[in-house]
């Protein structure tokens, strides 16, 4: 029979699954410092651009080798035999996760790499920050909405685990991938945060609800007066 303390465990595990801390730091001595006063509350981690051309990528291994999982946001699109190759290095890492842009060729490429790993590659289908005004300035004719359901679609075709898309596209992009398929969402902000640069934004329990299976929040955990309170704020909130 399971104890209601076993129950308890691992719902409080499985919520610590979906946040993601996004160490979005200048250099790998800040982002340290911040994985260490977090210490057990959280186990999943991001490291975007900014930090990987300062010494992230060491870090990602540092923190694999400690137990924790990487998301490397290296959002790749190039070549495909350099894609392809980036993401077989990056399987060798350890990773759990990493992000290319959605376009086809792209997709296919990293699915090639990620084959007989673990690793997950996501396609960005459109980023947080931009909006259809955003879109039709960078030439594109369709809505951000059918950019998303189409790079969605794409990428299940792709072969990859699934897709990062705004929490406000959460439900739709679920819909296309199915039960199966990662819906990962950035963008997500805690009620009466800031929304920052941000333009298509949800509170954490509402990306779950809307399908997202992980979320990423950066500046209200890292820029927080108590990070270690902020990330168990959000914890508690996931358990709903």
């Amino acid at each position: 029979m399971t104890r209601p303390d076993d129950i308890a465990a691992e719902a409080d595990r499985r919520a610590r699954e979906r946040l993601i801390v996004a160490l979005d730091f200048p250099c790998v001595a800040a982002a340290e410092a911040m994985v260490w006063q977090l210490g057990d509350v959280v186990n999943f981690y991001k490291i975007g651009l900014e930090l990987s051309v300062a010494g992230g990528l060491d870090l990602a291994a540092d923190l694999v080798g400690a137990g924790k999982k990487v998301f490397l946001d290296l959002k790749l699109h190039d070549i495909g035999n350099t894609v392809e190759r980036a993401t077989a290095a990056a399987a060798e890492r350890g990773v759990h996760i990493l992000t290319v842009h959605a376009y086809p060729q792209t997709m296919a490429a990293a699915a090639r790499g990620a084959a007989g790993t673990p690793l997950e590659v996501l396609g960005v289908t459109v980023l947080t920050s931009y909006d259809d005004a955003d879109l039709a300035a960078a030439g594109y004719r369709d809505s951000v909405t059918e950019t998303v359901r189409l790079r969605a679609g794409q990428a299940r075709e792709a072969g990859i685990a699934g897709v990062i898309c705004a929490p406000t596209d959460a439900a739709m992009v679920r819909a296309i991938l199915g039960p199966d398929g990662r819906v990962v969402t950035p963008g997500v902000r805690p009620r009466g945060a800031a929304i920052g640069d941000q333009k298509r934004v949800a509170t954490p329990a509402e990306a779950i609800a809307a399908g997202a299976d992980r979320i990423v929040v950066g500046r209200p955990i890292t820029a927080a007066e108590d990070p270690v309170a902020a990330a168990k704020a959000i914890i508690e909130e996931l358990h709903g």
